[in-house]
């Protein structure tokens, strides 16, 4: 499987924290926009994601040992629709330079990163 590892902090998420928020619109809609900081992902990295029977990115949180599969439906480099990204990063949509349709999230384990290999960072 190809996939990436992002990492992420609730600096400026609701106290309920990331992951919460984004799995609230989950619950109402279905799915939720995830986004992504910093440079675009490629294509070709988006094209490998995508290419597996069960497409999903792994999310890191910062500083802590919380780590979570998110699975995914497609990517993007385009907004999405405002509605369906958390209300705390609206705002700032025109940051994120990827976005990534998240129909659920798992924790996956402690050690997952001993089991991955790293092709570049």
């Amino acid at each position: 499987m190809n996939t990436i590892a992002l990492r992420f902090a609730d600096n400026f998420a609701p106290d309920m924290g990331t992951i919460a928020a984004h799995s609230e619109l989950i619950e109402k809609y279905g799915y939720v926009w995830y986004g992504k900081l910093g440079s675009a992902v490629s294509q070709k990295v988006i094209d490998e994601i995508m290419n597996n029977n069960i497409p999903k990115i792994l999310l890191i949180h910062s500083g802590k040992t919380g780590r979570y599969w998110a699975y995914i439906e497609k990517i993007q480099h385009e907004i999405p629709d405002k509605e369906k990204i958390p209300e705390y990063y609206r705002h700032n949509a025109g940051n994120f330079k990827t976005w990534f349709k998240v129909i659920r999230f798992e924790n996956a384990s402690s050690n997952v990163l001993s089991v991955c290999k790293v092709k570049s960072s």
